[in-house]
This record gives structure tokens, C-alpha cells and sequence, in this order.
């Protein structure tokens, strides 16, 4: 006899997904139709399964809040990039773009800047608290600001991610020691750090608090970028909030026109000027786009 249950996917792999639910986790196959329909289960869907001897089945996915295609994770709360000023140092403009697709997404941004017993990086901790975002200090190596990132995950599905060597999955084996997570070295020459990363899996930090370590951002779909539009990538921009609205044309780009609100604060030094080239970068990529063009 078949039994129903709902429960999150904490991990799909090859056809394979592993359901946490109620009693347990459940690793389930997923219903043709799903697959046919374009609508494959992802790493955080709320799935209904049906139970027998054992083995699941993927039934039916429950409505998303939102989602990724690569990672290819679904029903973030918070995305947490990581990024650091030493081994690797992480360009600015990296870190923008990311922000930019959650932003789109309406999920939340947190900054995480790893390694400060190295470097503290001051320039990227200023340059992101003037632009509206929380920004964490943290370092794997000391534990310093672990608790402080763990309070803000608790209660919610979170996804870490960042350029490679930069210690997301060092800090989850200090947030979870238990899960010893493989770490890799960075490459002194080349300044980056190999993949541990293989696919999106979440670990669970406690009641409700979910963590999807992804791969860096070599693996983040920043192609996606073309599903924002032009005209709504100002709004994935925090810091240009208090000027929308106020330019002397209502359709301006922030680009070149007079009477830009947005490019005047940039002038008067309220808006940074990384953040203002990577609007100005992302918006040429988002230009080549058309309306028409995204799929619903």
C-alpha cells in the first residue's frame, strides 16, 4: 500500500533524489511526466511522495518561491557569497553580478568575507555596508564570525557560494564539524582553488536551517544574467534605491542622459564607483535580451 508524505530534496544526483521528511529520509525516483514536462525536482523543492516497501516516488513538486538553474536549487531564503582579499582575491565584479541574479530573485544577499586573519579586507567590507548589504567577517581558520553567520542562516534554506579556494566549505565544517566536508588547497600560482564542490547538496544545520554548498562561481549561472531585463536591473541594485524615481526622465538608464539621479550620487561619492561599472557591464549583456525572449 502506498503511503503519502511531503518533504524537501536535499540532494539530486543522477536520477536519484533524497527526501527529507517527517520519518526520515526517502530516496526517490521522480514521475516521467515531471521529467517530460520540462519541470525536473530540484535541491530544495517540497516535493509529495508516495512510499512502498522502501522507495519513493516523486509525485508532485510543490509550488516554488524561486529558483536557480545552475545551481540548480530551489526555494532560497538567503545566498551567502563568499569572497576574500587574499588567495584568491575576488573581483568586485563577481560578487555584483551574483547579488544582481538573487536580487532579481527577491532573495536575500549576505556577504561573507573569509579570511580576515589574513587580510581584512577594508575596501570590499566598505564598498558593500555603503551598498546596503550585511557583510560578515569571518575566518575558517580561527572560527572568528562563524557564530555570528550561523544566527543569521538559522530557520532558513541558505546557499553559499563564491569563487573556489575561498573557504565555503571550510566554513561549513565549522559551522557542522561533523559533516567534514572535503577542503581544497589554492593554487599558489594560479590563485584559486580546485572544485570539492560537485553538485548542490544540502546539509542540515539544525530545525528548518538548511545549507546548499554549490560550486564557485565558474559553475554559478551568471548566463543567466540575459533573464534580467534591462529595465529592471537598476532594481537589483540596493544602493541605487533612494535615486530611482528621481532622474528627469522616467524611462533613464543611469547611463548617459542629464539629469540622472543615479550618476549624480555616483559623483557626490554615495554610490561606489565598482558598483556603478558593474551596473554598467551587466546592463550591455542585458541589453542583448528581448522581452520576448524569456521563458515563463
Amino acid at each position: 500500500m502506498n503511503e503519502k508524505r511531503i518533504g524537501r530534496i536535499l540532494r539530486s544526483l543522477s536520477g536519484f533524489y533524497d527526501v527529507q521528511t517527517e520519518r526520515g529520509i526517502v530516496t526517490c525516483r521522480a514521475r516521467g511526466i515531471l521529467r517530460r514536462g520540462g519541470n525536473s525536482p530540484l535541491t530544495g523543492d517540497m516535493v509529495e511522495i508516495t512510499v512502498e516497501h522502501g522507495k519513493g516516488m516523486v509525485e508532485r513538486i510543490l509550488p516554488r518561491r524561486n529558483w536557480f538553474v545552475r545551481p540548480a536549487v530551489a526555494n532560497v531564503d538567503a545566498l551567502v557569497i563568499f569572497a576574500a582579499n587574499v588567495n584568491p582575491v575576488t573581483e568586485p565584479f563577481l560578487i555584483d553580478r551574483v547579488a544582481a541574479i538573487a536580487g532579481d530573485r527577491e532573495v536575500q544577499v549576505y556577504l561573507c568575507i573569509n579570511k580576515c586573519d589574513l587580510d581584512p579586507a577594508v575596501d570590499l567590507e566598505r564598498i558593500y555596508r555603503a551598498a546596503g548589504f550585511p557583510v560578515i567577517l569571518t575566518s575558517a581558520e580561527t572560527g572568528d564570525g562563524v557564530e555570528q553567520l550561523r544566527s543569521l542562516i538559522q530557520g532558513k534554506l541558505t546557499a553559499f557560494t563564491g569563487n573556489s579556494g575561498v573557504g565555503k566549505s571550510s566554513i561549513l565544517n565549522r559551522l557542522c564539524p561533523e559533516l567534514a566536508l572535503p577542503t581544497g588547497e589554492v593554487s599558489e600560482k594560479l590563485g584559486r582553488g580546485r572544485h570539492t564542490t560537485r553538485h548542490v547538496e544540502l546539509y542540515r544545520l539544525g530545525e528548518d536551517t538548511y545549507v546548499a554548498d554549490t560550486p564557485g562561481f565558474s559553475s554559478f549561472d551568471t548566463d543567466q544574467m540575459d533573464v534580467i531585463l534591462k529595465e529592471n536591473l537598476q532594481y537589483a541594485f540596493p544602493d541605487f534605491g533612494p535615486y530611482l524615481g528621481r532622474c528627469q526622465f522616467h524611462d533613464c538608464t543611469h547611463r548617459k542622459e542629464p539629469g540622472c539621479a543615479v550618476t549624480a550620487a555616483l559623483a557626490e561619492g554615495t554610490i561606489e564607483p565598482t558598483r556603478y561599472d558593474s551596473y554598467l557591464r551587466l546592463y550591455e549583456k542585458a541589453s542583448q535580451i528581448k522581452e520576448w525572449e524569456i521563458k515563463p
